[in-house]
C-alpha cells in the first residue's frame, strides 16, 4: 500500500507553481471516482494518497510554508487522511446552497454522521468512526463537515477480493438514502486503497489494538 507522505515526497514551492495546473487536473479528474453522493444533500468524498498530497501542496502554496518544522506539521495533520490498507477514509459533506435552508437542516439532521454507511456484499453494515480529530456536532445541530473511517473486517476484505458490490447510504428519520451498489468505476478506485497482502485484518466485532 501507499506509504504516508514524506516531505521528500513533495514538491518545492517554485517547482508546484511550475507544474501547478497539469497536476491539479490530474488530481481532479481522479476525484472524480472518489465522490459518492448520496441523495440531493449529501456527498462522500474519500481521501487518497492522491488527494492528500494535493491537499498539503496548496496548503503549503497558500500559507507560503517552507521550513522544514512547518511542512512536518502539515504533513502530521493531513497524513492521517491516508487509508491504511483496511479501511476507507472520507469527507462527509452535507451541502445545501441556501443559507437559511442549510441552518434549518443542521439542526434537523442531529447525529446524521452515525447514521451513513457501507456495506461490502451481503455483509453487515459498516458505520462510521467520525471526527477524530475534532467534535463538529452539538446537542442542536450537526455540522456540515465530517471525517470519517470505515473500518473493513477480514470478511469484508475477502469479499471484495472476490468481486463483491458495495454499497452505501443514510439511515436518519430526516434523510434516509441507499446507493446499491455504487457505480463500478467507484468501487474500483475503493478497492484500490485495500491492501489484500496484509495478514493482520479484523473480524467483524474484534478490537483495534
Amino acid at each position: 500500500m501507499p506509504a504516508r507522505l514524506s516531505r521528500e515526497d513533495l514538491y518545492t514551492l517554485e517547482k508546484y507553481a511550475e507544474i501547478r495546473s497539469d497536476f491539479r487536473a490530474r488530481v481532479m479528474a481522479h476525484k472524480k471516482a472518489r465522490r459518492l453522493p448520496l441523495g440531493v444533500n449529501a456527498n462522500l468524498y474519500f481521501e487518497d494518497r492522491l488527494t492528500v498530497h494535493y491537499q498539503v501542496q496548496e496548503m503549503l502554496r497558500i500559507e507560503r510554508i517552507f521550513e522544514r518544522t512547518a511542512i512536518e506539521e502539515e504533513l502530521a495533520a493531513y497524513n492521517p487522511l491516508i487509508p491504511d490498507g483496511h479501511n476507507w477514509k472520507a469527507t462527509f459533506m452535507l451541502e445545501y446552497d441556501d443559507r437559511a435552508e442549510r441552518a434549518e437542516m443542521l439542526a434537523k439532521l442531529v447525529g446524521i454522521e452515525d447514521c451513513v454507511w457501507m456495506r461490502v456484499g451481503a455483509g453487515p453494515l459498516i458505520t462510521p468512526i467520525c471526527d477524530e480529530d475534532i467534535e463538529r456536532a452539538t446537542e442542536d445541530k450537526t455540522s456540515s463537515v465530517h471525517f470519517m473511517r470505515f473500518e473493513l473486517s477480514a470478511e469484508d476484505i475477502s469479499a471484495l477480493k472476490q468481486g463483491a458490490e458495495i454499497s452505501a447510504g443514510i439511515s436518519h428519520p430526516q434523510y434516509t438514502c441507499q446507493v446499491a451498489p455504487v457505480a463500478a468505476e467507484f468501487r474500483r478506485s475503493l478497492v484500490n486503497d485495500i491492501d489484500f497482502n496484509h495478514r493482520g485484518h479484523r473480524a467483524h466485532g474484534e478490537k483495534i489494538t
